[in-house]
């Protein structure tokens, strides 16, 4: 252990010297109680370390003593369904020993060293192995398996490895490498946080990651191993939208990080996953989740630890073949904390005096994101999703541009919509993804051709629409030609009854791929058969009071399992009053011109 003395204290931010040959991110633990530190500045002897614990009390001579390791993160069984904080302590481990307000100093492993499980090998004594080979398996509940793996950098020829029930400690196999050293293998393994875990190559993206939400899942779709961003102010819908993708994505395992978010929020999401029901397995939804919330007494300089801590944790998951979706709610209070530490350090500022490199840390974040092939030859990902809560819902402050730059889905969030109670708030006139072009081939698989075509009209459409909502204002609806006019009424048709969706209504808060094409094929019927009953002398008044529009709009309340009849039988609906002889908008069109031509009609 390397021994130092503190030579100045500023807040989260402590000075050392004396600590001989410490590295850069090596944890260190200060004072008397021992507070948990991480170096992140040497400069010749002297070290810059944040403390990831309240610094009260601290002051000069105090000892700080080094551990010669990285902080670092404990893989293995136990992971999924726990609450860490930002340095992987467990929660309820520490309640259960300080109560709800926690000791400085206090520690706890990440797993636990009591509980026992079942190994079953799936490599026989004899196999060669490498760093990654999945050598056998726990079942860590009903939903998940957790493929116990070699560790990176470690190959050679497997030993020995038995059957049985195991402590995440006790040794469970060997490993003979090349230059005959022993290697023991347990079922966990440790990882330094700042380091991205190794893989063979990055593959492209081409499935979407379905979320169920609407607006997202068809105009700005996101894939597995895709990138995100979720700005908006303060009551836009961020939380809640993140909150709709952990719940309903088809991502197998869900990392959410709270990395200094409003104590409220984090209570929803501590008080409302446990209860929930996975949709894909029937189980409850914390058996495939992990969630990383920052306590209300540690300092901000924690933010920054529990976002690697919390893209570690996914990224190990990803090297056993699973699918993560990552949640970083929001990456706004860890900017907020480099910028409370880079002042500390006395940098020169940046913009709005952030640090200099907040756009290169950003990007260092969202790039451990992806689709790999592991190092065990399966294919995994990682999904980022990162809300950002720019003061007021200014874009263009420095971390939404930073965040612009690395990300592919934009997602904004207004205000404006927020007020009008249209949720979710994402304006479809500023959002983009650049990843539509990736996904087509899928969803012209498994969806339908026709689906990017109907996606993209109805965007044309809500475009159009915003240009003549100018003239509407000035000068009224009656201004704008039969055809725009219809126009408006369909675009007001596909941001109320498509884009408009309630995540508290059991028949709403999820919709298919199929369904979500479904819903757009009929109203671009009603579009073409209205524009059609118009050309013929139709009345637009007529054409708008049809009785089937009643049934469009309530169509997204349908259940999956009624959904293709009852939106066919819409569709009939449509041909039927719009367009056919005997139909209603037919048969006034008659009578208006036997009235107009003195006949009777």
């Amino acid at each position: 252990m390397q021994q130092g003395t503190i030579v100045k204290v500023a807040g989260p931010l402590v000075v050392a010297e004396g600590l001989g040959e410490a590295r850069m991110y090596d944890l260190v633990r200060v004072g008397s109680q021992g507070l948990m530190g991480e170096i992140i500045e040497m400069r010749g002897d002297r070290a810059s370390i944040q403390v990831y614990e309240e610094t009260e009390g601290l002051g000069p001579g105090d000892p700080v003593e080094g551990t010669g390791a990285p902080l670092s993160v404990e893989l293995g069984p136990g992971m999924l369904e726990a609450v860490y904080d930002g340095v992987q302590r467990p929660l309820d481990v520490l309640e259960a020993t300080s109560g709800s307000f926690l000791k400085r100093g206090i520690s706890a492993p990440g797993l636990s060293r009591d509980k026992r499980w079942d190994f079953v090998p799936v490599l026989a004594p004899g196999a060669s192995v490498q760093g990654g080979a999945v050598v056998g398996t726990v079942q860590e509940n009903k939903v998940i398996e957790h493929r116990i793996m070699v560790p990176p950098g470690v190959s050679g020829t497997l030993e020995a490895i038995a059957a049985g029930t195991y402590t995440v400690t006790d040794e469970i196999g060997r490993v003979s490498t090349g230059d005959g050293a022993k290697v023991p293998l347990r079922l966990m393994q440790t990882w330094p946080v700042r380091i991205p875990r190794p893989y063979v190559r990055k593959v492209s993206v081409t499935e979407p990651l379905v979320t169920g939400t609407r607006v997202i899942d068809t105009f700005f779709p996101l894939t597995k191993g895709g990138v995100a961003c979720i700005p908006g102010p303060f009551g836009a819908g961020k939380t809640v939208t993140q909150h709709q993708v952990a719940k309903w994505s088809n991502a197998e395992v869900v990392v959410f990080i709270g990395c200094g978010e409003r104590g409220n929020e984090m209570t929803d999401v501590l008080m409302e996953f446990p209860e929930l029901t996975d949709p894909y397995s029937g189980e409850p939804l914390m058996k495939r989740t992990v969630l990383v919330a920052n306590t209300s007494n540690m300092p901000v300089a924690a933010r920054e630890a529990s976002v690697y801590t919390g893209m570690t944790m996914a990224e190990y998951f990803r090297d056993m073949g699973y699918s993560v979706v990552l949640q970083a709610d929001s990456t706004s209070r860890w900017a907020e904390a480099m910028r409370e530490i880079s002042g500390r350090l006395e940098e020169m500022p940046g913009e709005e005096g952030f640090p200099a490199y907040l756009g290169t840390k950003l990007a260092a974040f969202y790039e451990r994101a992806g689709r790999v092939t592991t190092l065990g030859g399966a294919d995994g990902s990682v999904t980022a999703v990162g809300s950002v809560s720019p003061p007021g819902g200014d874009l263009s402050e420095p971390v939404v541009q930073n965040t612009l730059r690395v990300v592919k889905v934009f997602w904004a969030l207004q205000d404006r919509l927020a007020y009008e109670r249209h949720f979710p708030a994402i304006d479809w006139l500023t959002s983009y993804s650049l990843y539509l072009d990736k996904v087509e081939p899928f969803w012209r698989e498994n969806v339908s051709a026709e689906f990017r075509g109907r996606r993209d009209e109805c965007m044309r459409m809500l475009q159009r629409e915003n240009d003549l909502a100018e003239i509407v204002r000035l000068v009224g609806l009656e201004a704008l030609s039969g055809e725009e006019q219809i126009l408006m009424e369909t675009a007001k048709s596909i941001r109320e009854d498509f884009l408009q969706q309630n995540a508290f209504r059991d028949d709403d808060q999820f919709t298919s791929l199929k369904k979500q094409d479904e819903l757009l094929r009929i109203i671009l019927l009603f579009h073409t058969r209205a524009i059609a009953a118009h050309a013929s002398g139709g009345a637009l008044r007529e054409i708008f009071a049809a009785p089937v529009r009643e049934r469009i709009a309530r169509a997204k309340y349908v259940t999956e399992d009624e959904a293709q009849a009852v939106l066919d039988s819409i569709a009939a609906d449509i041909e039927t009053q719009l367009v056919a002889e005997g139909g209603p908008i037919a048969a006034a069109t008659s009578e208006r011109r036997a009235v107009a031509e003195g006949r009777p009609s």
